[in-house]
Parts: C-alpha cells; sequence; structure tokens
C-alpha cells in the first residue's frame, strides 16, 4: 500500500469519450498533491515551431497547404487531410506518439527524483492502446454508459448521433477498459458520488488532499 512518504504514484487515467474524465482530473488537481498531464496538451505543444517533432511535420506534409504564414500548423487543414489519407495519419502518429511519450517518460522521472508530490496523473485517450500500463503503475478507468456519454455529447459539443457512433466504434470497449485498469469510477450518478469513489481509493493509500500543478512543465 502507497503511504506518503514513499516514491510517487503515477496513475493513467482513461475512458470512453463523453465519459467525464475532466471532472475527475479538475477534482484531482483541486484536492490533491498531484500533477496532472493531458496527453493532447502535450502532443499540441510539441508540434510547435521550433521542435524536433514540427520540423518532422513539416517534411511529412510539404505537399500539403496546411501552414499558416507564421509557421503554425492550421489544424482544421491538418484534420482534413488526415481524414482522407490513412497513411498520412499513421506518419503523423508514428511521429507524435514516441514524442509524447518520450516526454511523459522523463517527466516520471523528474517527479520521481524530486518525490514531492503524492502522484502524478497522465490523461490519454490512448492509454492502453499506446501501452502506457508499461509507463503508469497504475490506470483508473472512468466509466460512463453510452446513453449518458451520448447525451452528453449531444448536450456539450453538438454532435450527431453519426458522429458519436463512429467514435464509439473506434474506441475499446467497456469489457477491455476495464482488464487493463485497477480500478474502475462509475462516473453515471452525481459528481459528489464519482468524489467520494476517488476519496475512497486514495485514503487506502494514505493520501491527504492538497493543490497540486496542472499541465506541462516548462
Amino acid at each position: 500500500m502507497y503511504k506518503k512518504g514513499d516514491t510517487m504514484l503515477f496513475i493513467g487515467i482513461t475512458g470512453g469519450v463523453g465519459a467525464g474524465k475532466s471532472a475527475v482530473l479538475n477534482y484531482l488537481s483541486e484536492n490533491y498533491n498531484c500533477r496532472i498531464m493531458l496527453a493532447d496538451e502535450i502532443a499540441h505543444d510539441l508540434m510547435e515551431p521550433g521542435t524536433d517533432c514540427y520540423r518532422q511535420l513539416r517534411e511529412l506534409f510539404r505537399a500539403e497547404d496546411i501552414f499558416l504564414e507564421d509557421g503554425q500548423i492550421d489544424r482544421l487543414k491538418l484534420a482534413e487531410v488526415l481524414f482522407g489519407d490513412a497513411k498520412k495519419r499513421e506518419a503523423l502518429n508514428g511521429i507524435v506518439h514516441p514524442a509524447v511519450r518520450k516526454y511523459v517518460q522523463e517527466q516520471a522521472e523528474r517527479e520521481r527524483s524530486r518525490n514531492t508530490l503524492d502522484f502524478l496523473v497522465l490523461e490519454a485517450a490512448l492509454l492502453i492502446e499506446e501501452h502506457y500500463d508499461a509507463i503508469c503503475d497504475e490506470l483508473w478507468y472512468i466509466y460512463t454508459s453510452e446513453e449518458n456519454r451520448r447525451s452528453r455529447l449531444k448536450e456539450s459539443r453538438g454532435y450527431s448521433d453519426e458522429k458519436i457512433d463512429r467514435i464509439f466504434q473506434s474506441q475499446l470497449t467497456e469489457d477491455e477498459f476495464r482488464k487493463h485498469c485497477a480500478a474502475q469510477i462509475d462516473n453515471n450518478a452525481a459528481a459528489d458520488d464519482t468524489f467520494r469513489q476517488i476519496d475512497a481509493i486514495l485514503k487506502e493509500k494514505g493520501m491527504t488532499a492538497q493543490p497540486c500543478r496542472q499541465d506541462m512543465e516548462e
């Protein structure tokens, strides 16, 4: 069992789109001595001009008009290219995903050497598919029924049923999530119920509530 003062715990959090992972991360960030890392934000920053990823993407997409006058990537145009070109999509993933993983590993080692946090958190949609279980100490699955996820996505993002169906079909099944995750948090009821589950899991590890740091560090 984790005890305060032990080497920092590294938790990976995942779940289907619309499961309410952001609410869980916000609760952790406001109440515990942790640091939150978001894989999507890390990837975005690693694709900025001046990075090694960016230089590789300039070469990969040299024939496409996806770069703005200031050198920034036009994300909408990039999405259009990737939607219609599976090979380019795979090539981009082959550049960005390893870079994100390298950054995450470096940050985990850095935080472990400091040993000032109770735990480090990584949120990633492809946490299991990208085998972050080899890096994280344990994985958490945020579970919400497809019915509730569909309702949330329609209300919060304005997604159509057709778009939601495509997203659901591209993600892991509930059984696969549960198979790989040590903890399952049911996020179908009120937020307070979800937070009580989180508190119970962390209480078993001897962790008490404190504020934490968010996102990437310079």
